[in-house]
């Protein structure tokens, strides 16, 4: 009786855990770029109470193995990498990926970042960063005497002149792609650093072959879907409930056990 409290228990733990990722999804619903997540489920082992076995001698026919759960644990949490609407901001610095790739930004500690939050600015040096002060990489700056900034669908930025007469080229921007994007580490801040998972970063510019192309005055929103999240949900919720039920039923049956020995 204790295994089937047990066996009930890991099912209340699972559903937790998944309504823990779907509550997540749904407090990013509005953040720029965030990849939603899935939770995967496996059962565990079986308890084997009698093996396969043959019930026609003649014929040599045999019968299944009587094996009996013990209950379920999280396989995975996969990061689904669906494309997100376009919302158009009109920002010349505001920038989105229509397509694979990633921008490569530069932590403090020197590591190399991945995002796909394009809401860049302009640092005190002029350089392009992050809403939290991670530079582009690789690195440009933009002049002081800079009076517009354009970015081409294929990265490339250039700048006018605050008198109107000169156009200058400041450089390219970089993406970065992987074989399995889902295997990056979230490190949280729109970002993702690599792993074995993932595989090392392939990069190139934007519009070449496997890279998507670049949005200027767009940002690339959140890909979760809200009426999908309350399916699973309710969902979650049921089955936390049911297996809760169970608790209780095993519960019930051990008390009437003891009343036996009263």
């Amino acid at each position: 009786m204790n295994s089937s409290l047990r066996t009930s228990a890991s099912g209340m733990i699972a559903q937790q855990r998944m309504i823990d990722v779907i509550a997540n999804n749904l407090a990013n619903v509005n953040t720029t770029a965030f990849k939603r997540s899935r939770v995967s489920f496996e059962d565990v082992l079986y308890e084997t109470v009698q093996g396969d076995r043959v019930v026609n001698y003649q014929g040599s026919e045999t019968v299944a193995p009587v094996q009996i759960g013990k209950g379920v644990r999280i396989a995975a949490v996969l990061r689904l990498h669906a494309q997100g609407p376009s919302e158009q901001t009109q920002r010349p610095l505001d920038l989105s990926i229509e397509g694979e790739g990633f921008f490569q930004v530069q932590r403090p500690d020197g590591t190399t970042a991945y995002t796909r939050d394009g809401s860049f600015t302009i640092s005190d040096t002029g350089s392009l960063v992050t809403s939290d002060g991670h530079m582009l990489l690789p690195g440009i700056t933009i002049p002081q005497d800079a009076n517009s900034l354009a970015i081409s669908p294929d990265g490339i930025v250039s700048s006018t002149a605050a008198d109107g007469s000169t156009t200058s080229e400041l450089g390219r921007i970089e993406l970065a792609r992987f074989l399995n994007p889902s295997g990056l580490l979230s490190l949280g801040q729109n970002e993702y650093a690599e792993t074995s998972a993932s595989g090392e970063p392939v990069t190139g510019y934007a519009e070449d072959s496997g890279f998507g192309r670049l949005n200027q005055g767009s940002l690339e929103s959140s890909n979760v879907e809200i009426v999908q999240e309350m399916t699973d949900m309710i969902a979650a919720q049921r089955a936390y409930e049911i297996n809760a039920k169970a608790i209780t039923a095993g519960e019930q049956m051990l008390q009437a056990t003891n009343d036996l020995i009263r």
